[in-house]
């Protein structure tokens, strides 16, 4: 039987909906129909329809919605959800047209803690995830003047057991361009060599970005710090970048060029720096036309 909108149940305290120590007594449940949800703004976390979503929906038809949303009103119609985005996507999927919610008024900061807080211990998590709403949290609790005897990254990691030093370098990861974080979200580049990439310039990170399609070569923790090294001293180049990335400490064979052979080719006022992008540029466009060619067999 459809529950009717509005319909309100009076709550003795936080506890005995989420199991934590705040109090919220007096706050109701009420039944809002989900046409009237909008989703909260830069929301970090994925709604994705897999396996897991199928079980939510099982369930909200068996059993309903056993754990109320929390929603603000919305500044044009409705109402914003802070925290049940799940929980609406499987309402939508089992046909329900109205979800239990509470209704809080909140500034952006006190809801975007709520926000984060009620979706971080997820076990699914992909670090793009954690690295934006780690950074929205952050930056909440700076705008909130949050007054402690731990530092405010020590504060953000408490729900999900973080420590600060963790939760900067998560941070640090939301600084990355896209292809970047994507590869970072599927293991490709390490957390830790995210980080250190993170520091580059965005030009600099594009010029990785290439380096990878054209190499397929992902940067270890080691060589993100050499990139990172050399950004910091203004020395990087696209050039380096492919040095750095295809550089093989064991190679067998060593090939040596004098300098002199090579200013030979350039006009004097060319850079050491200019050489070296003229160089990996034109050895790049000699890969792509296959014109490579295996010695031949000194026998025949």
């Amino acid at each position: 039987m459809k529950s009717k909108s509005a319909q309100k149940v009076k709550l003795t305290s936080y506890d005995d909906l989420f199991g934590t120590s705040e109090q919220t007594s007096g706050e109701v449940i009420t039944s809002v129909p989900i046409s009237l949800f909008h989703s909260f703004k830069d929301h970090p976390f994925r709604v994705v329809d897999d396996e897991k979503m199928q079980e939510t929906v099982e369930s909200v038809k068996k059993y309903g919605v056993l754990m109320p949303g929390i929603v603000r009103p919305h500044p044009e119609t409705g109402y914003e959800v802070v925290a049940g985005h799940r929980r609406w996507r499987a309402c939508e999927l089992a046909g329900l047209e109205e979800m239990p919610v509470i209704i809080r008024d909140l500034d952006d900061d006190a809801a975007t803690v709520i926000m984060v807080d009620t979706n971080i211990q997820r076990e699914d998590i992909l670090p793009s995830e954690k690295a934006r709403a780690y950074k929205m949290k952050y930056e909440a609790m700076k705008h909130q003047g949050s007054k402690s005897e731990k530092n405010t990254a020590d504060l953000v990691g408490e729900a999900a057991g973080d420590s600060g030093r963790t939760v900067q370098r998560y941070i640090r990861l939301a600084e990355l361009v896209q292809e970047l974080l994507d590869y970072v979200d599927v293991a490709k580049i390490p957390i830790m060599a995210g980080e250190k990439l993170s520091y580059l310039r965005k030009e600099e990170q594009e010029w990785v970005v290439e380096a990878i399609a054209n190499s397929g070569v992902f940067p270890s923790k080691a060589q993100a710090e050499q990139l990172k090294a050399l950004s910091e001293s203004d020395e990087l180049t696209e050039g380096k970048v492919y040095a750095v990335l295809v550089k093989k400490e064991s190679e067998n064979v060593g090939v040596t060029i004098s300098s002199k052979k090579i200013r030979n080719y350039f006009p004097p006022a060319y850079t050491k720096a200019q050489i070296e992008d003229v160089i990996f540029t034109l050895l790049e466009k000699w890969k792509e036309n296959g014109e490579k060619e295996e010695p031949e067999d000194a026998g025949n």
